[in-house]
């Protein structure tokens, strides 16, 4: 039986190495693949913020799940020793012990292998086996500094990307084709179009406003995302977060994707406190609400598809006084309402009070 070592830091891991271990296993016709994440290595340190140990051992596992050979240990990645490779060989060694062991090494570690601890014993144990050059030309360390750019997502496999982005590991921070296709998967068709719109009227308020382009991007792609969910759905969502709310008329379940959007949000897309926070008062409103708040409520009552009585006027008014518009906007909301013998929502009513104050 050939069993191949292959370890590393793997962070994160990205295609590059399971091309490069999937090409080394084809050529040494090597039978189990044994991928070990390493814990704490004795040669260097982890950069400062890289991930947990149980973080970047789900990573690996995901890299190579659709692999046939490959087995991720995590034999080095939960010990609190320092980790020689001579030590982990033995161990293998010791499970089997008729084996032939191949060690996948890069250039780099290859040009060293005399310089480990007990290099001699090792090289007795274990035929080194130089990872082949002609895959994907990436280092862990150039996607860490193109992932908080938005970029570097071709680099990862899917399942990755996406746990990179809930944790916002490495600082990373969405791509937005990705985050618009995520956002889009969970709408029906005929909202598509609305979110689209909302996303480019909030970029343009943003602008005008002096907010955060890249929040108010993201809040408009994310506003809407539980918006076809019905009601048993929303409120599995939030009994799951732990979110107690107040029990709400027949007329008021419209207003749970608020609440859901923001917690999944945060949940499955990493979004910050401010992010959040303008999903969850896009519909309502509230008193005190932030700049980034109300480019969220107004760009969701203006953008480009809707078309009521009033709207090319509130439009204007938004670039000229948000806070006028957003007065207009929950008066009209209120007046609609009441129409239809609708009770609005209290905290409509603290949001245009608070509004009228100032």
């Amino acid at each position: 039986m050939r069993i191949g070592i292959f370890g590393g830091a793997f962070n994160p891991p990205h295609k590059g190495h399971v091309q490069a271990a999937e090409t080394a296993v084809r050529q040494y016709m090597i039978d189990l693949l044994i991928v070990i994440p390493t814990g704490t290595s004795p040669h260097k340190a982890l950069p400062t913020g890289s991930p947990s140990p149980e973080k970047r051992f789900i990573m690996t596992k995901n890299a190579f799940a659709g692999s046939d050979t490959a087995y991720v240990s995590d034999m080095e990645i939960f010990s609190r020793d320092s980790n020689y490779t001579i030590d982990t060989v033995k161990k293998i060694k010791q499970k089997y012990p008729d084996a032939e062991l191949h060690l996948l090494v890069g250039t780099d570690m290859f040009d060293t292998l005399d310089t480990w601890k007990d290099s001699d014993i090792l090289l007795k144990e274990v035929t080194p086996v130089l990872l082949p050059r002609n895959v994907i030309n990436i280092s862990s360390s150039e996607i860490r500094e193109l992932l908080p750019l938005r970029k570097g997502r071709e680099f990862l496999s899917k399942s990755n990307y996406a746990y990179i982005i809930k944790h916002r590991l490495y600082q990373a921070k969405p791509d937005w084709d990705w985050l618009r296709e995520c956002a889009h998967s969970m709408l029906s068709p005929l909202r598509i179009p609305h979110v689209d719109a909302c996303e480019t009227e909030a970029l343009r308020l943003a602008k005008r406003w002096d907010v955060d382009p890249d929040d108010a991007r993201e809040a408009a792609i994310l506003h809407d995302i539980t918006k076809k969910l019905d009601f048993s759905q929303n409120m599995c969502i939030i009994a799951e977060h732990g979110v107690e709310i107040e029990k709400l008329g027949d007329h008021e379940e419209k207003l749970l994707h608020s609440i859901t959007g923001a917690l999944l949000a945060k949940s499955e897309f990493g979004v910050s406190d401010n992010v959040s926070e303008a999903i969850m008062w896009h519909t309502t409103g509230k008193a005190g609400m932030s700049m980034l708040e109300k480019v969220i409520y107004i760009a969701d009552y203006v953008e480009s598809t809707r078309d009521f009585p009033g709207v090319e006027a509130l439009r204007r008014v938004a670039y000229d006084n948000i806070d006028e518009a957003m007065i207009i906007g929950l008066e009209m909301t209120i007046n609609d309402l009441r129409s239809r013998g609708i009770s609005p929502n209290k905290t409509t009513y603290d949001a245009l009070y608070d509004l009228r104050k100032h």
